[in-house]
This record gives C-alpha cells, structure tokens and sequence, in this order.
C-alpha cells in the first residue's frame, strides 16, 4: 500500500483531530467529546469546564516521523525508517483517522515544530519514534506561552526508535501481553484507533547550571545511563542495542559518587519548605528549593553515597523487554526512585537486568536493590563523571533536583490497573477515561 498523505483533509464531525509529530481498528465507536480545562487558581469546577469547538477542525491528527529525533548525535537514523508508517495505516484508515505527515530533519526540529504550531487545527499529536522526540514534544509544549492549554493537547506515542519505554508502558497498562516491534505498534495503533485517553504525570528538573526541563519518562545516571547512551553507536540493532550494551558495561562495570536525597510519600501533606517555591515557565515546584541551600529536614537523605545506578521512572518499562517497575503503574503525583549501591557483584547485576525482562528482578533479594515511592528527589554528583539519561537523551553531569506534578496532560492510552490511592485523591473511579474528565489543572500560584 503505497504512502499517501492526505492533507487537508475534512474529517467527520465525530472525530477529534489528531497530530502524530516527526519521530519514526475498524468499526470502532464514536470517540466522546474531550473536555477543556476551564479552572483557574489550581482548583477544579465541573460548571466552567467547556467543550472544545470541533467544528473548524480540518483534520484528525498531525503526524511527525521522528526521522532524526532525540538529543544524541546521529539522532533516530539508522533506527527508524518513514517507510514503517506503512504498518499502522491500513488501521488508521479503517478508523476514519486523517492526518499531516511531517519527517523531523534534525535534531529539536519537534520541538521547534510544537513551539510554532497553531495547536487548535488538530485534535491531537502522534509522534511515531522513540522516547527521545515525546521529550522533545513535551518540552516543546511547555516553553510556549500558553502552555496552560497547549500541555493538554492529547499525545500519542507510536513506537519507531530502538528505545520504546513509553509506548511499551502504555501497551502494558492496556492490557496487553508485553511485546515487541510490529506487534507493539499495532498494539499502539489501536490504542490510537479507539481514542481513549489517560492522564499522565510530569517530571519538572531543575540543574545547577539553571536548566530547566520536563520528562514524561525517567532521568538515570549510572549503569542504566551507560547503556543506554553508550549503545547508541549500536542503534541499528535496534532494541538489541541495549543487551549488548548491558554485557559491556558489566564488563567496565562504574562506581558514581554523589548525595542522593528525596522526599517520599506521606510526606508533603504538612511540611512545605521554608524558602518560597522554585518559579519559572510551567507548574510550582513547591517542594523544592535552590540547590544550594540543603535539603529540608523531612526529607530522606541516603546515608549511602556510591552508586551502581540512580533511577527515577514515571512509567513501568525501560524499554519493550525491560519491565522495571513491576509494582504497578504510579498513583497521581507519585513516581519510582531505584537505586543500587556499590558493592553489588556483577553476577547479581547480571541476574536482575535478565530478570527484570519479566519484571522478577524485585523477587531476587538482593540487599543492593532499593525501590521507594518518591514525588521529589535531589543528586548531587561528587564529580562530572559520566552523564545522566533524560528520556533516553543526553543531559550534562551536575546537580540536579525534580518534582512530580499529577496528572499534567493526556495520552491516547487504556488502563488495566487503578493505583491504591486513586480514590482517596478525589479523582475520577480510573485513570482510563473517554476525554469527559480533564486532569486537574496546573497552577502557576
């Protein structure tokens, strides 16, 4: 079937727009009516709440093929080809999904796109690539002006790259057995297919240089971080890249210094920091402070400070075949912080990362391995070795500091499983919604 754009296309009023950004059903019901944020404060009311206005819609989607895409030098070529589109669109078709077809050209050509876009022409934004362009995306939607509404304009992940953690969580949280290539992106297609959305939590980071930047993914530095930067020369292996970057890197296996400190949950309720809020373009950070002053006394400061691997995750996958939060998907608000000290053998390292393919690595007991739920987290590196992993994208070694913020923008995704604390967060009976409740709104107070 050969590729075919169809621009311009009118949609049928029962479909909302879609956009699929650069980076790589059939007979299905008619999609609700998604819902806009009409709150203001940082408080929710039904009664303001507004639909959007369809009816100038033009198309479904616009669609970007993350031909170059992500941070790291070489971006997604070798990884991912603009024929693979080929694969979702008989089932596109099927389901009445028009779309814009963009090829990314370099690297934050995404981002840029997203920044400039008059997001209203399109319904939503389907990025066909790995982790490295949703970064770009995401990123790309809180630097505008009006990222209070344009962070709500529903994001798809179609998996292109060779590293596709996201698209792998989302497939999991479905319901879906854990797979791989084709089958994950027809899984994924689907998803987009039936147009149910989920809300999804934002990691907002702060550096010591003063960078300021968004993951909707993870942030890693160590083992994990090696691998998955140090494998890039591998990319056209795709997802094998990382098993033979794991061998390698066990081989040369690294020791990180550095003060890991976070804020676990049950914690915040009461105790807010003395020093006013970290302020910039995007939600408040109210747990967190200038790096230079320490951290408040409620927090946890690790009493350890080498480290095998640092990891804060949002989702459950590091990739298709790396289920590394088996624990389940994140309450509201609420994120993973792994982490493995020095001193852990390389066999037992090597037993984990073929463990947790299954999601068993937490069975293994090793005394090294320690998971807690955090919605803030501090690392101050002893020195500049190494670098950290933001979404699978390089960042700069140095200080930095993150805090969750619940439930900042859609997914086209479904939900299998309810977090424990759903309910008693006054939120709606399940994360799955058909767009008829917004996430709570962000606040800039």
């Amino acid at each position: 079937m050969p590729l075919r754009l169809r621009l311009g296309c009118a949609l049928p009023r029962r479909c909302f727009r879609f956009a699929l950004l650069p980076g790589p059903g059939s007979g299905y019901p008619d999609p609700p009516r998604l819902l806009q944020p009409g709150c203001s404060g940082g408080t929710r009311s039904r009664s303001r709440i507004q639909p959007p206005n369809l009816r100038g819609a033009e198309r479904w989607a616009l669609t970007v093929l993350g031909v170059h895409g992500g941070g790291n030098e070489g971006g997604a070529q070798g990884s991912f080809h603009p024929g693979r589109f080929l694969h979702p669109q008989p089932l596109l078709a099927n389901a009445d999904v028009s779309f814009k077809l963009i090829l990314t050209e370099q690297q934050n050509h995404a981002k840029e796109l997203v920044c400039a876009e008059e997001l209203s022409r399109w319904g939503a934004l389907v990025v066909m690539s790995g982790d490295g362009l949703i970064h770009e995306v995401v990123n790309g939607l809180m630097e505008r002006p009006d990222w209070e509404t344009a962070i709500w304009k529903p994001l798809c992940s179609l998996p292109g790259g060779s590293g596709n953690a996201l698209a792998a969580s989302l497939n999991y949280y479905a319901g879906y057995e854990q797979v791989t290539n084709e089958d994950l992106l027809t899984n994924c297609t689907l998803l987009l297919c039936r147009r149910h959305l989920s809300p999804m939590n934002l990691l907002s980071m702060h550096t010591a240089s003063g960078l300021h930047l968004y993951s909707g993914l993870s942030l890693a530095r160590g083992f994990i971080a090696d691998v998955d930067l140090e494998s890039e020369k591998y990319r056209r292996l795709g997802e094998m890249r990382f098993t033979l970057g794991t061998f390698f890197c066990l081989a040369a296996l690294r020791i990180y210094q550095g003060q890991l400190a976070y804020l676990p949950v049950g914690s915040t309720i009461s105790k807010k920091p003395a020093s006013p809020p970290l302020m910039h373009n995007g939600p408040v950070d109210t747990y967190l402070i200038p790096l230079d002053e320490p951290v408040p006394s409620h927090w946890t400061v690790v009493p350890y400070q080498d480290f095998v691997l640092v990891l804060v995750l949002l989702h459950t996958h590091l990739s298709p075949e790396m289920f590394a939060a088996p624990m389940g998907r994140c309450a509201a608000g609420v994120m993973h912080l792994f982490y493995v000290r020095a001193g852990v053998s390389r066999a037992m390292l090597l037993r984990l990362f073929l463990a947790m393919q299954k999601g068993k690595h937490m069975e293994c007991d090793c005394p090294y391995l320690v998971h807690v739920p955090v919605v803030a987290f501090r690392l101050e590196p002893k020195n500049q070795r190494g670098a950290f992993s933001v979404d699978g994208e390089l960042m700069m070694c140095e200080a930095v500091q993150g805090q969750v913020h619940p439930d900042c923008f859609w997914m086209v995704s479904g939900s299998r499983d309810v977090p424990p604390s759903w309910e008693t967060q006054q939120r709606p009976t399940s994360r799955e919604t058909f767009m008829t409740w917004p996430p709570v709104p962000l606040s800039t107070v």
